[in-house]
């Protein structure tokens, strides 16, 4: 299913963007910041479904759930349903339920993460669990993380719902679940197994809701190490926009090099409008496009 980033054409490029069919959308940094909605989304949104294209919220952000999503998406005047989002908590709840078996873990997160593996039939408990699980946890105390670290020390395995280190808000960035793995690894000296974006995981969790082939699907975001290595792994058209994390500059030091470029959705969906009509992108003026070889 994965492979390593490709470089493309130009003219595969403008073919990849007219044919996709479904778009895998980060939520923090690419559709909102905090509260607040980020220029060009609702537009973009509109055009997709106009044209009869698909899309699902994809979000690494386990500190709430599905339904929290849909109701904030919601008050920033998208109609979404439940369905068509999916978090790094969710999908490490499935990736533990249908493949390890699992029933017991210790999990450092939210109460709404909690009530989110309590739903798909886990007991949360510190009594001899098969799995620490670390989430975002805005709740975090020092006492979750002594117990957490007790029992990895006691090669209780442990497992993270996704690698990113801080969270982008309104006001700045917080510290996110990658920087917690941080923190008890330089007590423990053990690292996560990863569900969430860039790892197979995710992907297969996605892929269990919007049945597509990968090449008719893109991964859009605001990451380089999560969004567009999710995109690059998997073999999907990827696209960054600079409407959160990452910066043009942070691109030519990354790994991950995205198809597309654009300074937020806004542009993303005025360069499908284009290609749909069958305009020459490259001179469109829209994108902001990493031209790679």
């Amino acid at each position: 299913m994965f492979n390593e980033n490709k470089i493309v054409t130009k003219q595969e490029k403008v073919k990849s963007l007219k044919e996709i069919k479904c778009f895998a959308l980060d939520m923090d940094g690419t559709v909102y910041l905090g509260n607040k909605i980020l220029p060009g989304v609702l537009e973009f949104l509109s055009y997709l479904r106009t044209t009869g294209r698909d899309f699902l919220f994809l979000t690494n952000n386990s500190s709430r759930d599905a339904t929290f999503y849909a109701n904030k998406l919601k008050v920033l005047g998208i109609d979404c349903s439940v369905s068509n989002i999916l978090t790094s908590g969710e999908a490490t709840a499935l990736y533990l339920k249908n493949t390890k078996n699992c029933k017991n873990i210790y999990l450092v997160g939210t109460p709404a993460l909690e009530e989110e593996f309590r739903r798909h039939g886990f007991i949360i408990t510190a009594d001899n669990p098969e799995y620490v699980v670390l989430g975002f946890d805005t709740t975090l105390t020092y006492e979750k993380l002594v117990i957490a670290c007790d029992l990895i020390r006691h090669n209780i395995p442990y497992i993270a719902t996704h690698p990113d280190f801080n969270c982008p808000t309104e006001t700045g960035y917080i510290p996110d679940c990658g920087a917690m793995a941080a923190l008890i690894k330089a007590s423990t000296g053990c690292s996560p197994q990863v569900v969430g974006k860039p790892n197979r995981e995710i992907v297969e969790a996605l892929l269990n809701k919007k049945n597509y082939p990968l090449e008719e699907m893109a991964m859009v975001g605001d990451r380089l190490y999560t969004d567009i290595a999710t995109g690059c792994n998997a073999g999907m058209v990827s696209v960054l926009v600079l409407s959160g994390e990452s910066k043009i500059s942070d691109v030519e030091q990354s790994v991950f090099k995205p198809d597309y470029i654009f300074d937020n959705l806004g542009g993303l969906g005025q360069a499908l409008s284009a290609s749909d009509k069958e305009e020459d992108l490259i001179h469109s003026g829209f994108s902001r496009e990493l031209v790679v070889g």
